[in-house]
């Protein structure tokens, strides 16, 4: 199963008020093992922005100006997403510009669907508790000290440790689980490994089956061992 674990940075908080996105990052994942490919973009907004705007990114518009603008980019980042499951903290929000910029540059848009929502899942999970990512890195004990500023790729890295935690921990299934429930037609957590056809030989030699019996004799009558194996 390939998953994308991805975030966005806009320049505001609704693309129909006239904001854009600044920055795409995202990190592939095979069976919940990060792959090592990812996926970063800067994008010029086309707006006439003040620098103050970016602060809270740690981007300028200066630095925007010579990178390209989504309509040129938007193929690239449909390749690289493909079918994959979007996994995005507060998806609703970054699938909205998303759609929104693909929609403008006369690409399809994403459907609803693709995207997992971690917020949701962190809320549904810890009902009550603070869902933020730095919230979650606290709680799971994820190191999250160089998010000093925001930015699309180290969100997206971090946010890959805190989907893993979320799903029950970093370590993978070798997808065992999800062969069982396909053979069986029942769920992944049902699933058992079948007996073997033909039991192992014993690796035990008669030399050290004769030993082991002399030791026994050596423990007497009143040995525990004896008391259990008769």
């Amino acid at each position: 199963m390939r998953e994308i674990v991805m975030d966005t940075e806009t320049t505001g908080l609704d693309p129909f008020d006239g904001h854009r996105i600044v920055e795409i990052g995202g990190v592939e994942l095979d069976n919940h093992v990060p792959t090592g490919r990812t996926y970063h973009q800067y994008i010029n907004p086309k707006r006439d922005m003040p620098t103050e705007a970016f602060d809270v990114h740690g981007i300028s518009a200066e630095f925007l100006a010579d990178k390209p603008v989504f309509e040129a980019i938007a193929q690239g980042f449909l390749d690289f997403v493909g079918d994959a499951i979007l996994v995005i903290h507060n998806a609703p929000f970054d699938m909205k510009f998303l759609n929104a910029e693909l929609d403008w540059a006369g690409f399809p848009k994403l459907p609803g669907n693709q995207a997992l929502d971690t917020l949701a899942m962190a809320r549904k999970r810890f009902p009550g508790s603070p869902s933020s990512l730095d919230a979650l890195c606290r709680r799971f004990g994820i190191d999250n000290s160089n998010r000093v500023l925001h930015g699309a790729l180290l969100d997206s890295e971090i946010l890959a440790d805190v989907y893993l935690e979320l799903i029950g921990g970093r370590q993978p299934d070798f997808a065992l689980a999800n062969a069982g429930a396909a053979s069986s037609g029942g769920p992944a957590i049902n699933w058992r490994a079948a007996p073997r056809a033909t039991p192992l030989p014993s690796r035990i030699t008669n030399a050290e089956r004769e030993a082991h019996g002399k030791l026994v004799e050596s423990l007497g009558e009143d040995a525990l061992w004896k008391a259990f194996t008769g």
